[in-house]
């Protein structure tokens, strides 16, 4: 266990580095779609693994043809995503296990997002490629139990299919004056509350109550999809598969959209490379009458729009814009380490600025 996706997907990758080490290789490097999360570039940066982004179909499915071609003597993983989080497509797993068999790579599939409901959907009603240590050539998994586990916030699960693979990611120091010290994951403490919390919640659920969620939730995510298809100058990206489904237009800036529809109580997330919104369906969303709310809401916002559908947009959705058009990506991360530093600023503000409510000095 780990204490989420992101160290899951790190533990993996340090893993694979390892395992490369080991090969000769030194300089690894490692294969991932476009779409997949970013803990892989910061595992990359931390591990000083070389990352190989490979592009993607129209599907928003990783290109297999690119993938291959990107192989080369450094390769030390590859990856795929079931489903991906942008736009909820599932890569083409069967297919990139082929080139994990055939140049003997390890293969990770990061099924973080929605590992609990893929691991379910067949016995829910919903056929699904096969994902799973049943394709030869997938050597681990990720998955946040967390999420669709509805474990308490900071667990997850990094499997492999073979404890040769497992070993190279843990950490021995046997030379420190304090005593051997072993570590399997990157935290030298670990809270057993989460992992008691974790092994209570899927006691308690069962086998029966995730097929079950699975199945609310799939059946209300394909019936939204199906009626945004419906719906003029919105369209639906790539094929999404599971819970997650992105919208993009080609008449409107979509942005828009988003801030229409934060102001009636939806969060969509903000994408980019394309300019797009996705919304991540949940148990909530599966109760009496609430597809039926979003989908009004989106019709009668895409109405408003299309009143002047070249209007401004406005907000953080302009920023968010306005961001995505910087072509420095470097002065985008000074940007944004500039606001985290902010967040964990103790510099006091003067008391005649602000009162602690937030309101103005009163006279």
């Amino acid at each position: 266990m780990t204490s989420g996706g992101t160290e899951s997907i790190l533990m993996a990758c340090k893993a694979y580095r390892e395992l490369a080490y080991e090969k000769g290789i030194k300089y690894p490097e490692m294969l991932v779609p476009e779409s997949a999360h970013a803990a892989f570039d910061k595992a990359a940066h931390y591990f000083k693994i070389k990352i190989v982004h490979i592009p993607l179909t129209k599907l928003m499915q990783v290109d297999v043809k690119a993938m291959k071609k990107a192989i080369s003597k450094n390769t030390a993983m590859l990856v795929c995503s079931a489903p991906q989080f942008p736009h909820g497509s599932i890569d083409p797993i069967e297919e990139v296990a082929k080139l994990a068999l055939k140049y003997n790579i390890p293969f990770h599939v990061d099924a973080c997002l929605g590992g609990f409901l893929i691991a379910f959907m067949e016995k829910a009603g919903f056929p699904l490629q096969t994902f799973d240590f049943r394709v030869k050539g997938v050597t681990s998994i990720s998955a946040d139990t967390h999420k669709y586990g509805y474990a308490p916030k900071g667990s997850s699960v990094i499997m492999y299919s073979d404890v040769k693979y497992r070993r190279h990611q843990f950490f021995v120091a046997p030379d420190w004056q304090g005593g051997i010290y072993a570590s399997p994951t990157i935290a030298g403490s670990r809270p057993g509350c989460l992992i008691a919390g974790c092994w209570a919640t899927m006691v308690h659920l069962g086998e029966g109550g995730y097929v079950e969620a699975t199945r609310k939730i799939i059946s209300t995510t394909r019936f939204i999809i199906s009626e945004l298809q419906k719906i003029d100058h919105i369209l639906i990206i790539g094929k999404p598969e599971v819970s997650v489904f992105a919208l993009k237009s080609d008449t409107f800036d979509i942005y828009r959209l988003s801030n229409l529809l934060v102001s009636r109580g939806w969060n969509f997330n903000n994408l980019q490379f394309p300019r797009s919104i996705h919304f991540c369906i949940t148990l909530v969303q599966t109760k009496p009458g609430l597809a039926e709310l979003l989908l009004k809401d989106i019709r009668e916002s895409v109405s408003e729009i299309m009143k002047d559908p070249k209007g401004k947009t406005t907000g953080m959705a302009a920023i968010y814009g306005m961001a995505q058009a910087i072509p420095d990506r470097n002065l985008i991360s000074e940007i944004v380490g500039g606001y985290l530093d902010n967040l964990y600023s103790t510099d006091p503000r003067p008391f005649a600025e602000a009162h602690m409510n937030g309101s103005p000095t009163a006279h």
